[in-house]
């Protein structure tokens, strides 16, 4: 669906986006995220063909952006950052002005604000000013503007910014209802809004790719590295946890036998096994082995150089 091809994109001699490549099939949401300053803006105003690369390619759905980027334009939804609108306009009026400003035909323009407002529950609010209006309906405006051409892809940045817990929830569940037939892309670099809406994440740091992979996979582990949460009773049981072959063993607590430790280890290493046949051969008791599920903030912070708080 989406193919990004090693873009570059240097501002006054400051790489803001470095031989950066992706792929995102069709109905995903996935999440684009990085510290402030990681190049997602950019990236996604590139993706968007409203910025043009120093070098590589984005294709989407087999239309080059740098070949043709208003083809690519008509397939795509954006809502920036920013959200620019003129806040005295009605919201009917203001969807009607962004749809002739598509080129929109009188009937698809019609068909279009019927499909964006019964998309985004803006019907309440259709014929008011858009000044009156909260954020989080703002948003809604924004996002009914991006939705008029029915597009393929719809490209968000920060589309949650500024708001308040009650208007993020409700923002969250209008993307997910809408990634029922959208493929879409989410600028952020808030984790809790990884983990509430989408099903993959592309971590960039000062341009570059950093990770790239599913929530639940990144939240087993950095890298190829699994952690395991063990209570285990019994006789020498630190002396034979740290004998176990590439394991790292980090004690958190004894008391008398039982011991309360971290195994660190690789992916493809069967030490759930290991533990099980040594404390079989040995007598130990097992009380508890499972697997730790970290915090997306905790390994958003070690895979970024930034110490930006999200």
């Amino acid at each position: 669906m989406i193919s990004v091809d090693q873009i570059n994109k240097t501002f006054d001699q400051v790489k803001a986006v470095e031989d950066l490549s992706f792929k995102i099939s069709q109905g995903e949401i996935v999440g684009l995220l990085g510290p402030n300053g990681a190049g997602k803006t950019t990236t996604m105003r590139i993706m968007s063909g409203f910025l043009a690369p120093d070098k590589g390619d984005v294709v989407v759905d087999g239309t080059s952006v740098v070949k043709d980027s208003i083809k690519v334009q008509a397939m795509l939804g954006y809502l920036p950052e920013n959200n620019p609108m003129y806040m005295d306009m009605l919201v009917c009026d203001f969807l009607r002005f962004s749809g002739e400003l598509r080129g929109l035909s009188k009937k698809s323009l019609a068909e279009g604000i019927d499909f964006a407002v019964k998309g985004v529950h803006l019907e309440d609010v259709f014929y008011r000013p858009i000044k009156e209006l909260s954020k989080g309906f703002k948003q809604r405006v924004g996002i009914a503007a991006a939705l008029l051409h029915k597009p393929k892809v719809l490209i968000m940045d920060e589309p949650t910014e500024g708001l308040d817990p009650i208007q993020r929830n409700e923002i969250r569940g209008l993307i997910k209802e809408l990634a029922k037939e959208h493929t879409i892309i989410i600028s952020t670099h808030v984790m809790q809004e990884v983990e509430a809406v989408c099903t993959r994440m592309i971590i960039i740091d000062k341009g570059k790719l950093v990770v790239d992979g599913s929530v639940q996979e990144l939240s087993k582990g950095k890298g190829d590295q699994i952690i395991f949460n063990v209570v285990i009773e019994g006789k020498d049981v630190e002396k034979g946890l740290k004998s176990l072959p590439e394991a790292q063993i980090e004690i958190v607590s004894i008391e008398d036998e039982k011991v309360t430790a971290k195994v660190k280890t690789q992916k493809d290493n069967a030490i759930q096994g290991e533990i099980s046949k040594m404390a079989n051969d040995k007598k130990w008791v097992i009380w508890n082995i499972s697997q730790e599920v970290r915090q997306l903030e905790d390994i958003f912070r070690e895979l970024t150089s930034s110490e930006t708080t999200v």
